[in-house]
């Protein structure tokens, strides 16, 4: 298939692109826990950790929808990213023999960049934040004839991002709600698409780059601060065009929490489950012990733990 914004987003377009690129992922497992482990009121949660994707975040589920769906011309991908979709394309590059080259700014972490170059892709770091890393990148595309792998504003990114739901209403059929952090929005895009209703989608942002609140307060995308310590996953300057009417009918509200309540949470995660958190997948869990977000007594509540390249993290 030809890269097409045609392409519809539905249930069944995600069913259809997780058969493609399930050999190429893994199905991440889930673990429950109750509110009170966290020091919360009691409720019932159920954690997906995503963290444990190949490249170590759910970005490699969209960058192979692209990489399967779509024709590779001979100069192979390139894409601009805080780090973990970049970290994703050159995986999949990598398992399908594909050149790669990925553009970050200069906020994206160590470990990320680090991870971008163990799989053989070359590395660019340019500018201060995602949108000069794009800026460079979109030029090198268009001087090189390179296939552009978007970090969230094209279909194939939200179709492989979606298919996270789709393994979630088999592990966790009883939620009611799920958390989800929220950068350029191809995740929750694909998840709330996907579940269209189904579950009760929440957005979940830093206070220092909240996109989607600011997008869905004006009625559609527009540009927002990207200030925050998960600045190198959760900073675009916008939402992308194709998730915001996706998110405007699906998703029920984005709530915002601190820099300091995602610190507890990567702490919280790593003392209670032994899970090591980007500040980007903290934020839902973050949500729950600011009280941004607060379960009803009964409600089930899945928290989507999206990434792990970090190494900003005290284990003591």
């Amino acid at each position: 298939m030809s890269h097409s914004t045609s392409v519809s987003i539905d249930r069944d377009s995600i069913a259809s692109t997780y058969a493609t690129i399930k050999p190429f992922i893994r199905v991440t497992p889930t673990v429950d826990a109750r509110g009170e482990d966290f020091g919360l009121p009691p409720s019932a949660l159920t954690f997906k950790l995503e963290l444990l994707q190949h490249a170590g975040s759910f970005k490699t589920r969209g960058a192979f929808a692209h990489l399967l769906l779509r024709d590779v011309p001979s100069a192979g991908v390139a894409a601009a990213s805080g780090g973990n979709h970049g970290a994703a394309v050159a995986y999949a590059a990598m398992r399908r023999g594909v050149p790669a080259r990925i553009f970050v700014p200069e906020v994206s972490s160590p470990a990320k960049q680090e991870r971008i170059r163990s799989y053989g892709a070359q590395l660019v770091v340019t500018g201060e934040r995602y949108a000069d890393a794009l800026a460079a990148c979109n030029r090198f595309i268009a001087e090189s004839g390179a296939m552009s792998v978007h970090a969230f504003d094209e279909p194939e990114t939200l179709l492989g991002q979606g298919s996270v739901a789709l393994e979630l209403t088999t592990q966790a059929p009883h939620i009611h709600t799920l958390l989800v952090a929220v950068g350029g929005g191809g995740l929750i895009g694909g998840i709330a698409a996907y579940y269209a209703g189904r579950v009760r989608v929440i957005a979940v942002e830093p206070e220092g780059a909240p996109t989607l609140a600011h997008a869905l307060a004006a009625g559609k995308p527009v540009d927002a601060p990207a200030g925050s310590i998960a600045a190198d996953s959760l900073a675009p300057r916008q939402v992308g065009a194709l998730m915001f009417p996706i998110a405007q009918k699906f998703v029920e509200r984005a709530v915002l929490v601190t820099d300091d309540a995602i610190r507890q949470a990567q702490h919280m995660l790593w003392d209670r489950l032994r899970v090591v958190a980007e500040p980007g997948a903290a934020a839902p869990t973050a949500a729950l012990l600011s009280g941004a977000y607060a379960p009803q007594p009964d409600e089930m509540v899945g928290v989507l733990v999206s990434g792990g390249n970090t190494t900003a993290v005290n284990f003591a």
